[in-house]
């Protein structure tokens, strides 16, 4: 693939953790307004040059960075807005919840939990007492903007409770330009190697790609604090349809346009060895009712044009190992495969990568990832050679200490979704003697810009170190 440069031209800096960068035409506006979105419950947006508060909620967002030395993944996570926002000022959000602060599902750190094959026990957890060993509440709200441009909260369509404070999603509410549904994306609830298998089993919420059709009123407006697909009242279920399950952690989902359809792209982020993204066409999503029903009489739902993505018994297209150094020789590694029975069950379900990358990789043009952040298709013309490219982001380049450095990549658009080779995109931007985390990846209504979001640091707790780009030729 082509070696491809870019120049990172600043637009604002000293803000938050950014988790959302998207744009949206204002009602009575003519011209898109980039929104961006902070971690600890911000949204502004630029026109004109200008930077001005959207909506600030910050008392409603869960204490941040208290119990992980400052490190967080809750917080404000998701903005969509609604397809006819401009004529009705609808938009949608995704955080978690203030005061709602748990002990955790499993005692010891959050990310503690590690797999002992030899052990079956460690292979068949259940999480219990859930109404008293969670985490979080994460809530998803629709507000509306109204004619003197005061936002206020219409409704709440999910209540979730999440096991660990980590693995919630990010970028976490998009549109379908498909279906004209709210998509929710959201991660498989935390700690390490998902303990209690909640992406593959089919009524737990977490670990799941779920369709909102909000134009349904359920008349609900407070609904119930839930887990489970089967804890929802029925008018709630009615409104879900679930598109794909084996999640792990996930930065939104993005579409791109082709013709007559849309490819989809979602990035998950790995465990040990490997950050995938996958691409899919055609897809058969689950109504949250078909579901309750055949789990109800204890029969399999029809999987067939169902999303799998394959975690926990896979990490993008590895079998989900277990990574210890080598007390004879330092520079290799010894790999157990942690859930073998898990990764044959799901071999012939699961849906490959469009492409991977990895944590340790020694070829000359590639390099050692650590998260994925970010994926977005370019149909732009201003940047040469990425025009119908996938770019995707990772935070930070494995051996860039103590000056950190994340990645911004790209993979080639391929139709057949088969499996598909990535390319650095070079920067020249000086970052100084700071960090540089990339922490987001937006882009325009059209998708023919690019915005990259930085910060100085991973905790969320140190304030005002964000800087947001375009990403320009």
């Amino acid at each position: 693939m082509r070696k491809i440069k870019v120049r990172l031209h600043p637009i604002v800096s000293n803000i938050n953790m950014p988790t959302v960068l998207k744009t949206a035409i204002l009602p009575g506006d003519s011209i898109e307004s980039l929104f961006i979105v902070t971690q600890v419950g911000e949204i502004f947006y630029i026109r004109d040059g200008v930077i001005r508060t959207f909506l600030d909620i910050r008392p409603r967002i869960i204490k941040l960075g208290v119990s992980s030395g400052g490190y967080d993944e809750r917080g404000l996570l998701g903005l969509a807005f609604h397809p006819e926002f401009y004529y009705n000022g609808l938009f949608y959000l995704h955080y978690s919840v203030a005061g709602t602060q748990g002990s955790g599902a499993l005692p010891g750190a959050f990310e503690s939990f590690k797999p002992n094959p030899c052990d079956p026990s460690t292979l068949n957890l259940r999480w219990i007492n859930r109404e008293t060993q969670y985490d979080h509440i994460d809530t998803v709200e629709e507000w509306i903007l109204q004619p003197n441009d005061q936002a206020q909260k219409r409704r709440t369509l999910l209540n979730l409770r999440r096991p660990f404070l980590n693995h919630n999603g990010v970028n976490s509410l998009n549109f379908s330009p498909e279906t004209g549904k709210l998509v929710l994306t959201t991660g498989d609830g935390g700690s390490g190697y998902d303990p209690f298998n909640l992406s593959q089993n089919d009524m737990e919420i977490a670990g799941k790609i779920i369709e909102i059709d909000v134009v349904k009123n359920t008349f609900i407006y407070n609904p119930p604090v839930v887990t489970r697909f089967d804890e929802l009242p029925e008018p709630i279920q009615e409104t879900l349809t679930v598109i794909a399950k084996g999640v792990r952690n996930i930065p939104g989902i993005s579409f791109q346009r082709f013709y007559n359809y849309y490819i989809k792209y979602v990035g998950i982020v790995g465990q040990d060895l490997v950050e995938s993204i996958f691409s899919f066409v055609h897809y058969k999503p689950i109504p949250v009712t078909q579901l309750v029903q055949t789990s109800l009489m204890n029969s399999e739902p029809d999987h067939e044009g169902f999303i799998n993505f394959g975690w926990r018994g896979w990490e993008g297209a590895f079998p989900t190992s277990m990574i210890r150094g080598c007390s004879a020789n330092s520079t290799l590694d010894e790999e157990t495969i942690a859930y073998y029975n898990e990764a044959v069950q799901t071999s012939v379900r699961r849906l490959l990568p469009l492409t991977s990358y990895f944590h340790k990789d020694l070829r000359i043009d590639k390099f050692g990832g650590t998260a994925l952040t970010g994926v977005q298709p370019y149909m732009g013309n201003g940047i040469p050679g990425l025009t119908g490219s996938v770019v995707f982001t990772d935070l930070a380049r494995q051996g860039s200490h103590p000056l950190v450095r994340g990645v911004l990549a790209y993979t080639g658009l391929q139709t057949d979704c088969k499996l598909n080779d990535f390319s650095v995109i070079e920067t020249d931007y000086d970052f100084g003697s700071g960090s540089a985390y990339y922490v987001s990846l937006g882009t325009n209504l059209g998708q023919t810009k690019l915005y990259l979001g930085a910060y100085g640091s991973m905790k969320v707790a140190d304030f005002n170190q964000g800087t947001i780009f375009e990403i320009v030729p």
